[in-house]
């Protein structure tokens, strides 16, 4: 027997803001809103969501897992993202190929060029 993935699980100093600003990022949408919980989803029936969840303290140290998205066109949806609130970060990647952001509230997560056929 496995597992099946349901979510992974984000914490937020206001999970309802956040939530919504990486539905719209990913294109997902709300399928669960309560104070202490807010669950975006590409649709209510398909997994894995994100789950954002409230906590205090703000984020102190890089995110040992972060979400790498693929877009079409990496110039256009890092700025798309920029303007949506996200932020270049570095955290020593170097020379690379993709561009590292954060969201609103930190969390890192990389912007990878087209896959290669």
């Amino acid at each position: 027997m496995t597992s099946v993935w349901e979510s992974l699980t984000v914490d937020a100093r206001d999970p309802a803001r956040l939530a919504r600003w990486w539905a719209e990022a990913l294109g997902y949408q709300v399928v669960t809103e309560k104070p202490d919980e807010v669950e975006i989803r590409q649709s209510a029936d398909r997994l894995p969501g994100l789950v954002f969840v409230p906590v205090t303290e703000g984020k102190e140290r890089k995110n040992r897992l972060h979400l790498d998205l693929r877009p079409a066109d990496l110039e256009a949806e890092v700025e798309r993202l920029v303007d949506m609130g996200a932020r270049h970060v570095d955290i020593g990647q170097g020379d690379v190929e993709w561009t590292v952001l954060a969201d609103p509230e930190g969390n890192e997560f990389c912007v990878l060029r087209e896959r290669e056929e």
